[in-house]
């Protein structure tokens, strides 16, 4: 027995995205933990959290309004990874990396949602 939302690639890629931001949030100075640290996690979290939220409800728009979230979720992140690049804390090859993985996910995300009917 399992959800729906649990064979979506989208959510399964934001549950690995979500991973990866915690791993990678690890290396910022103690001087991020409650500022980029705590901000890259709870995005990336977030992208993952709305599209199983989003996919409990009947409603189209409802949907589609939390695949907003998690596309602006999404955005917040791409936005930390600059962050954390400008102030050295990753290589260019992680941010590029992972610049890629939320590209790809953005992008499928937004396809996905406008799949749904409104």
């Amino acid at each position: 027995m399992k959800f729906k939302f649990e064979d979506l690639l989208i959510w399964q890629r934001a549950m690995d995205l979500g991973d990866d931001m915690d791993r990678l949030a690890d290396l910022f100075p103690k001087k991020e933990m409650y500022n980029l640290s705590s901000q890259i996690r709870r995005a990336s979290d977030s992208i993952a959290l709305n599209i199983s939220e989003g996919s409990i409800l009947q409603s189209g728009p409802e949907y589609r309004k939390f695949l907003g979230y998690s596309i602006r979720s999404i955005a917040e992140v791409v936005t930390c990874l600059h962050k954390a690049k400008r102030r050295n804390y990753i290589e260019m090859v992680i941010f590029e990396k992972y610049y890629k993985d939320c590209f790809d996910l953005i992008n499928m995300t937004i396809a996905f949602r406008n799949k749904i009917k409104y």
